[in-house]
């Protein structure tokens, strides 16, 4: 992916990264609707507890809409306790599937169908799904481009200078979507590159600064190895 130059400091962000970690392949999962169990589950815990929860959703169920609906609510819960908050998130898995079977088919297309920010908005009316779900569903469930913002995200642009660090949510994501092109396979490669490179090297404790591909444009990093 190439962009007119000269280039703003988010599309020259995208390209340091790309040309330090290459193409990743995020979100894993075997299905749009596996996305969607997964984008609830991953709301204030680390992904290997909701690895955890997955794996116990699969032995237990194909992991259809269907099934999901046919457990019951307890069984739910049990199934998905390691990724926490377990009474709340199976009543969100519940309600978000119910909708998706009553008003949708089934059909994820049909969920995420319309203007980008039309779907966004119809997301965000179903109960527990925020902002960041919101766009990791369109993003990752329907291959919509709505960039999804993270933690990660927040650190790393904050650390860079690029944000101040009290910026909302909605604020950042219009700062990616005005920037880039509307295109999904972009916006799937910069975000899974954002969290490559904050697990790997922009860490919330002790971050490898003198190792960071970024550290020539960085000035926390440069205030860090200079300590």
């Amino acid at each position: 992916m190439t962009f007119s130059s000269p280039e703003p400091p988010l599309q020259r962000l995208f390209h340091q990264l790309d040309q330090a970690f290459g193409d990743l392949d995020w979100w894993p999962a075997d299905s749009a609707y596996e996305v969607i169990v997964g984008a609830i589950l991953t709301q204030n815990t680390a992904w290997t507890n909701v690895q955890m929860a997955m794996v116990n959703l699969k032995t237990a169920t194909k992991l259809s809409p269907q099934a999901v609906m046919a457990l019951s609510r307890d069984k739910l819960e049990t199934l998905i306790t390691p990724a926490g908050f377990f009474r709340q998130k199976a009543r969100y898995l519940h309600g978000i599937t119910a909708y998706l079977l009553d008003h949708c088919d089934g059909d994820i297309a049909r969920l995420c169908h319309g203007p980008v920010e039309d779907a966004r908005k119809r997301l965000l009316t179903l109960t527990g799904v925020g902002p960041e779900t919101a766009d990791s569903i369109l993003l990752y469930a329907a291959n919509r481009p709505s960039f999804v913002v993270d933690a990660y995200t927040r650190r790393l642009l904050t650390r860079l200078g690029i944000l101040q660090g009290r910026e909302s949510y909605d604020t950042i994501r219009q700062s990616f979507m005005a920037t880039l092109p509307a295109d999904a396979t972009l916006f799937n490669q910069y975000h899974a590159l954002i969290v490559e490179h904050a697990k790997t090297c922009c860490r919330k404790l002790a971050p490898l600064c003198e190792t960071c591909p970024l550290l020539s444009s960085c000035p926390h990093g440069q205030q860090e190895v200079t300590l």
